[in-house]
C-alpha cells in the first residue's frame, strides 16, 4: 500500500531555534544590530536641507515610516522626513505644494532598482528640480540599474546586500540613512535589536515568548487564522502597516507540501477601532488572534482638567477629571483587554512599551523579524521571497509593450 504525504509535520521547538540559528549564516536581516553606524553618521552631517525626501514603497519606506512617526511628536526635529510611495498624481502634488523643493534632499531607495514607482516619481521630481549629486542619496543593491545610474552621475549611494529582503531592511541603510539625517539616533535603535537578538539566541527572555507564540499560532491556524494587532497609540498606526506588510508578504505562501499557509494580519488603532472592528472580535466568528500594545510612557502631561464651575455638571464622565489622557488611554485598552480575556475564546496577549524612544520602537520590531522568521520555519515556507508579487509586474511590463 502506498501513501501520498500531504500534510507536515510541525516540529520541536529546539528543531525551530537550530533551522533558525542555520539561516542567520545566510539571511542578512539577523545581523544588522551588530553593524557599524560610522559611514553614516559621518555622511549625514553633510546634508544641510530641510525637507528629506524618500522615494520609496513597500518594504523601502514603510519601516522608516514606522519609526519616524512613532518619534515625531515627542521630538523636535529640525528637517522634515516626507514619504513618498504612491503614483496617484493628486496625493503626490498635494504633497508637494507645502515643500520648498529647492531646500530637499531626495532619497530613491529601490532594492532592485527598477521599482516602477519609485522610478517614475524620480524622473517627475526631477523635471520639477534639477536632481544630482548636490541633494540626492540612492540606496540599492550594488550591481544593478539605479546604481549604476549613480556612479555615473556622481550621486552618492548606499548598498543594500542582496541578502536582506525589503521588509527586513528597517535596520539596515534603508531605514537608518533617511532616519540618521533628521536626527533620529540610530545607535539607541541597534542597542534595541541587538538587546532582542542577544536574548533569543541566547534563548534568555526573549525566546521563550517568541518561540511560543510562533508555535501557538502554527498549530492552531486552521481555527484562527486571523491575527489582530490591536495598538492603543495613533502613534503606532504606521507600525501597524508595516506589521501588515512583513506579516502578509512573508506568511502567505505554498509550503514544501504545496498546501497554501495564510496567517492573515489585520491593524487596528485605540480607541478610534473600539467602536467599529472590535464589535467583530466580541460578537463575531471565532478566528482571531488579538495582539494588544500599550505605551506606558507617552511623555506627555496633558490632563482632563478639573472643574472649576458648574458648565460642565450635565455632562458625563466627571470621575475622568484630573487624569491625564496618558492614563485615559491606558485605561481604554485595559478595559478592552479585560472584556476580551472575559470571553474566554479569544486567545490574546498584551505587549507593554515602556516609553517613546528609539530603543523600545526598534525592541517591538526586532521582535516581530524573528517571529516572523519562526513561524515560516514552522510552516515550512519560504518566508523571504513574495513569488505571488511578481506576477502582477510581469503583467504590468507585458501592458507597457503592447503599448509601445
Amino acid at each position: 500500500m502506498e501513501y501520498s504525504k500531504n500534510f507536515y509535520q510541525i516540529k520541536s521547538n529546539s528543531e525551530i531555534f537550530d533551522k533558525i540559528k542555520t539561516e542567520r549564516e545566510s539571511v542578512g536581516y539577523y545581523n544588522l544590530p551588530y553593524q557599524d553606524t560610522t559611514e553614516i553618521k559621518n555622511y549625514v552631517v553633510t546634508i544641510n536641507k530641510k525637507h528629506i525626501i524618500v522615494l520609496g514603497i513597500g518594504g523601502s519606506s514603510l519601516g522608516a515610516r514606522a519609526i519616524y512617526e512613532f518619534l515625531l511628536p515627542s521630538n523636535n526635529y529640525e528637517k522634515e522626513l516626507l514619504f513618498l510611495e504612491t503614483v496617484d498624481p493628486l496625493k503626490i502634488n498635494h504633497c508637494l505644494k507645502k515643500i520648498d523643493l529647492n531646500d530637499a534632499q531626495f532619497v530613491i531607495i529601490s532594492k532592485s532598482g527598477n521599482t516602477i514607482e519609485t522610478i517614475s516619481l524620480f524622473k517627475y521630481l526631477n523635471s520639477l528640480v534639477e536632481i544630482d549629486s548636490s541633494n540626492c542619496t540612492i540606496i540599492s543593491e550594488a550591481q544593478c540599474a539605479l546604481t549604476k545610474f549613480a556612479d555615473d552621475n556622481g550621486i552618492k549611494t548606499f548598498d543594500l546586500a542582496e541578502n536582506i529582503g525589503g521588509r527586513f531592511s528597517v535596520f539596515s541603510v534603508v531605514g537608518l540613512v533617511p532616519l540618521a539625517m533628521v536626527g533620529v539616533d540610530i545607535d539607541n535603535l541597534l542597542n534595541g535589536c541587538r538587546r532582542v537578538a542577544d536574548s533569543f539566541f541566547n534563548q534568555e527572555d526573549y525566546y521563550k515568548p517568541i518561540i511560543r507564540k510562533a508555535r501557538f499560532l502554527v498549530e492552531n491556524k486552521s481555527r484562527f487564522n486571523i491575527n489582530v494587532v490591536f495598538s492603543y497609540s495613533s502613534l503606532l498606526e504606521s507600525f501597524n502597516k508595516w506589521y501588515v506588510q512583513l506579516w502578509a508578504e512573508s506568511l502567505g505562501k505554498v509550503n514544501v507540501n504545496g498546501t497554501r499557509q495564510a496567517l492573515t494580519p489585520i491593524g487596528l488603532v485605540g480607541p478610534v477601532d473600539q467602536h467599529s472592528f472590535l464589535q467583530m472580535i466580541m460578537d463575531g466568528v471565532r478566528d482571531k488572534t488579538v495582539t494588544f500594545i500599550k505605551i506606558h510612557d507617552l511623555k506627555d502631561s496633558s490632563f482632563i482638567p478639573k472643574k472649576t464651575s458648574n458648565k460642565f455638571d450635565d455632562l458625563a464622565w466627571s470621575c475622568a477629571e484630573g487624569y491625564s489622557f496618558n492614563d485615559l488611554l491606558n485605561m481604554q485598552a485595559d478595559a478592552t483587554i479585560q472584556s476580551v480575556q472575559e470571553q474566554g475564546d479569544i486567545p490574546c496577549d498584551v505587549v507593554s512599551i515602556r516609553t517613546v524612544d528609539e530603543y523600545n520602537i526598534a525592541k517591538i520590531m526586532f521582535s516581530y523579524q524573528l517571529l516572523v522568521s519562526c513561524i515560516g520555519q514552522f510552516l515550512q515556507i519560504n518566508t523571504y521571497n513574495q513569488p505571488g508579487v511578481e506576477y502582477g509586474k510581469i503583467n504590468l511590463a507585458e501592458k507597457f509593450s503592447q503599448k509601445s
